[in-house]
């Protein structure tokens, strides 16, 4: 059961490339999807949005999250109707800020390429992501003296960001994104103490398996961990793995 923590730093996976940050008693969401608005949109089209879980929280039991950052404008990272439900304000790309006032109906701090924003007890650091056809950053979170670096939708590139606790990479390899063993890679190229897979087993015609970025991981010797939806991981904490846990692949 996902719940506000009072103490620490705590992520939890919420599917696709939703992960909730707890920190100290503030929380901060980054693209939660927890809603069926693309299923229904796709419905009886090429391309069928058939979700493989169910999804681990309702959005309305998030109300307590202080800020909300989506990385670019595609449904899965900035759905209204998790938005609405959730009820916080927004930080989006600057050159989406109307689309992300659109679909929320809130506040919305708009953030470009390079720029620092404070938002809901949490800094956030706007960095480069390259997403085809999209205005998309990554971010860098600074929760306390814990540094979490959320790449977003984004193939290849360096995105200046060195030494953080944890990166949150799309391992799914289509329309644009990294695939497992680019995944791998950048968690080492940006100094990751830790790397979480993501953007997979959400819908059946984008997915892939960890089992790559998991085998590039271990070659690296990158520690990495693979969770589980709704699986708590404590940043800093005794539940920081060394040097590389996961569940292996195939598993």
């Amino acid at each position: 059961m996902i719940e506000p923590t009072t103490a620490g730093t705590h992520v939890w996976w919420l599917g696709q490339s939703g992960f909730l940050v707890g920190h100290e008693g503030r929380h901060l969401l980054v693209d939660p999807y927890l809603s069926d608005s693309l299923t229904a949109k796709y419905e009886g089209t090429e391309t069928p949005h058939v979700q493989m879980h169910r999804h681990v929280v309702a959005p309305g039991q998030l109300a307590f999250v202080d800020v909300v950052l989506s990385t670019h404008g595609h449904t899965d990272h900035l759905d209204g109707e998790t938005l609405r439900a959730i009820g916080a304000p927004v930080v989006a790309p600057a050159r989406i800020a109307e689309l992300a006032r659109e679909r929320s109906g809130g506040e919305v701090t708009p953030i470009s390429e390079g720029e620092t924003v404070a938002a809901g007890g949490f800094r956030v650091q706007a960095v480069p992501a390259e997403h085809p056809g999209e205005h998309c950053v990554g971010y860098v979170i600074e929760a306390g003296p814990r540094r979490l670096y959320h790449c977003g939708d984004t193939s290849w590139l360096d995105p200046g960001v060195r030494g953080v606790d944890v990166a949150f990479l799309p391992i799914n390899g289509k329309l644009g994104n990294l695939d497992g063993l680019e995944a791998a890679r950048l968690a080492q190229l940006v100094g990751a103490a830790l790397a979480v897979p993501c953007h997979y087993d959400m819908f059946e015609f984008n997915t892939a398996t960890p089992d790559a970025f998991v085998a590039e991981c271990e070659r690296l010797g990158q520690s990495y961990r693979v969770l589980a939806l709704g699986e708590p991981l404590s940043v800093g904490g005794s539940s920081m793995p060394s040097p590389a846990p996961g569940r292996p692949p195939g598993s």
